[in-house]
Parts: C-alpha cells; structure tokens; sequence
C-alpha cells in the first residue's frame, strides 16, 4: 500500500469501518482484511459526554474512548491496557490536522482531508498508519492499514476520535 514498509517486524494490517455509524448508542462491528469481525465499537447511552468502548470478538473491553467537552478544546481521551491518550484538533493549518499525545510523552499527529477519510497518523514523521476510502467500492466504507509495529487498539482507538471530533459527534 506504499507506506512504511520495514524489512523486520510483523506485516502491515488493514481493517474497514464504516461511515456514519458512530452515533451514540449505535453498535458496528469492525473487520480485519479477511472480512473477520474482530472490535466492536459500542456507543454507550444516557451519558453526559459521548463515550465508546471498543470491544474485542469475545466482549471484553480493550479501549474506552470518550469525548471531553468542558475543556478549552474539545478533546477525546482514550484508555486502553492501563495506559491513556488524548486527541485534539490542532489550531492551525491549511489541511485538517489533529496532536495525539500518549501519557509517555509520545506524539503522534493525524493530518489530511479528515471529513473523507483520506489521512495518515504519523510517528516522528514516518507514516504508521493511513486512513482512506480508495480501497473500498462499497459506500460509506472507509480503510484503515497500519504498521505492523503499532497497536491496532490505539490506532483504531484515535481513528473512532478523529471521526467523532470532525464530524462534531461521530459519524
């Protein structure tokens, strides 16, 4: 897919998710590049500020993502394996961009045309994942292929953020 390509480490991943789905309260599944169902994002109702959880095949919790709306920017927190991220829109820029900051310091940044689903996330520069509907015909179906070496739950994690913090509530 042109991006990234490291001669060790495991091998690239894709996954599909699907536009305008991510209201809350709604459920949708999201599958691996052989069509398996692998996260379920669950939009969780009644709440004061919109929240998901991404959930593994078998229901367990391996991602909560939820929106915070009483800061100075609005900015979606993630937590996932004990360790947490907030995403948030940059200021400034021609193109959509928006600052991923990992509780360790790690900053990753997500920059393109967000609306149609045609970005990258970027580690320090180098491309870790992409985002685009180029590699689907089916409507309202976008990709996600990331590096092998990054976590799948976090990059899912950031890209159900992304959606919700452009679109002004998901989807």
């Amino acid at each position: 897919m042109g991006f990234l390509h490291r001669d060790e480490g495991p091998p690239a991943r894709r996954f599909q998710m699907h536009e305008k789905l991510l209201s809350i309260g709604d459920d949708y599944w999201i599958e691996d590049e052989s069509g398996q169902k692998v996260f379920k994002v669950n939009g969780k109702v009644a709440r004061i500020r919109d929240t998901w959880e991404l959930e593994d095949g078998a229901g367990n919790t391996v991602a909560k993502i939820q929106e915070k709306k009483l800061s100075v920017r609005d900015k979606i927190e993630i937590e996932w394996n004990g360790r947490s991220a907030s995403v948030k829109k940059a200021l400034v820029g021609i193109r959509d961009r928006f600052h991923i900051e990992l509780d360790d310091g790690t900053d990753l940044k997500a920059k393109g045309n967000i609306v149609d689903h045609e970005y990258e996330i970027e580690l320090e520069g180098d491309k870790v994942a992409e985002v685009s509907k180029k590699w689907f015909r089916v409507r309202d179906t976008y990709g996600v292929e990331m590096d092998g070496s990054v976590d799948p739950i976090l990059i899912l994690s950031i890209t159900v953020a992304i959606d919700s913090l452009a679109h002004d509530g998901p989807g």
